[in-house]
């Protein structure tokens, strides 16, 4: 994550003016101050207390003005935390911690770092003032405000993206120093700031979803935020794969009996014939592929192999295959017979509205007896009409792999690839 945006004005280091005994004493008692902070923690939060027993404690008062972590190292300032209390040190350390758990460190992407860094802690300041972790310390105005409860970084972004950046400054100062990521082993930093590589970032993440769970379980049900209780129950929840999940979805669909005109295989071997399942003549379900402008070709074809994919699961079948924006393109019937679904054009690249899907439908009087999105999870106002038909979201390239839609059933395309 990148720098504290707020602006500081550049002064003398107190930490300067100290003699070495002195600034020894000093940085010894900031560090005891943490670890009494951590046993605050462990007793009135106790899943923060285990996710900040698990960080090494290091000092960064050459490169950073108050705190930050990499998942794995709590980085502290020694004259800034010898200016808060106990609480205060509370509520920084948590701040670091659900930093980690919300995946903060890998969700930028390609976003301005100043304004993601900002909606980040807009998030976590959120969820700490609510449930009462601490205080926040009284030398900065953080960036805090209820408008943003319960929303994602990403959605916080989005809004904050409309202000002027002279404005959001207004808003705020960034507790702590956000480490950033590089593509690059190689980059110059002339600063003693650490950076990391993807490949480390990935390594980091992982770490910090096993902490959370072993801090879940050593805490109990109940003592840790309700954003944190959902990502650990979708950690540990088993997990269905999708394509099974889409093949029981279509077989719900199917009615069947048992019919002699088409005899089991199965039975030839003991002389009798058995009747076998006879299935209704089509498999009739409609899909429909996001081509919004947050999805890329690679998507897009993963998308249309998927669909292929239903296909090829059944001998006879009727898909009524479409694109979608903020308007519905290229509806195109597939059957059995005609099933060069590799020779289908996607079109799309605006906004992203699900609810036209129902509204194409209903005005098309389409019933479909399924109907199955392929899309990355990002719609706009609405998920669409829960009771016009059966649908199956399958969410492909979203951060968060908790994402559940408000109705029907929602399965996440990586989690089984």
């Amino acid at each position: 994550m990148a720098g504290n945006t707020a602006k500081k004005e550049t002064v003398d280091n107190p930490l300067d003016l100290l003699s070495k005994e002195e600034y020894s004493k000093l940085q010894k008692k900031v560090v005891d101050a943490i670890i009494v902070a951590r046993i605050g923690l462990l007793l009135r939060a106790p899943w923060f207390g285990n996710m900040a027993t698990r960080l090494t404690l290091e000092n960064c008062d050459s490169w950073c003005p108050t705190a930050a972590t990499n998942g794995r190292t709590f980085y502290y300032n020694t004259f800034f935390f010898s200016q808060l209390d106990y609480k205060e040190i509370e509520f920084v350390i948590a701040h670091e911690i659900l930093h980690c758990a919300l995946d903060h460190l890998g969700r930028r992407g390609d976003r301005i770092d100043n304004i993601h860094n900002i909606a980040c802690d807009f998030v976590a300041n959120n969820v700490l003032v609510r449930d009462k972790i601490g205080t926040p310390p009284k030398q900065i105005k953080i960036f805090q405000d209820f408008k943003y409860d319960g929303m994602t970084s990403e959605e916080v972004y989005d809004i904050l993206l409309d202000e002027a950046e002279d404005e959001i400054d207004k808003l705020g100062q960034l507790l702590d120093e956000h480490i950033e990521w590089s593509d690059s082993d190689n980059d110059d930093n002339e600063s003693n700031k650490p950076t990391m590589s993807q490949e480390e970032l990935e390594k980091i993440r992982e770490e910090v979803k096993e902490a959370m769970i072993q801090a879940a379980q050593t805490a109990g049900a109940g003592n840790m935020p309700a954003e944190i209780e959902r990502m650990i129950s979708t950690l540990t929840e088993p997990k269905m794969n999708w394509r099974e999940m889409l093949q029981q979805q279509i077989q719900s669909t199917i009615k069947n009996d048992f019919s002699f005109q088409r005899f089991n295989k199965k039975s030839q071997h003991t002389g009798a014939i058995l009747p076998g399942m006879n299935f209704d003549e089509t498999i009739d379900i409609c899909v429909g592929v996001d081509m919004s402008g947050s999805i890329c070709d690679t998507q897009a074809l993963t998308f249309l192999s998927e669909i292929k994919g239903i296909m090829d699961m059944y001998e006879d079948f009727k898909l009524k295959v479409w694109c979608f924006d903020t308007r519905v393109y290229n509806e195109q019937d597939f059957d059995s017979y005609d099933n060069d679904i590799q020779g289908y054009r996607v079109i799309g690249g605006g906004g992203t509205y699900f609810l036209y899907n129902c509204e194409y439908m209903k005005s098309n009087d389409i019933q479909p007896k399924k109907f199955i999105m392929f899309t990355d999870g990002y719609p706009w106002n609405s998920w669409g009409d829960p009771d016009y038909c059966d649908t199956l979201f399958i969410i492909h390239g979203h951060h968060d792999k908790t994402l559940t839609a408000p109705f029907g059933a929602t399965a996440h395309y990586e989690d089984h690839v």
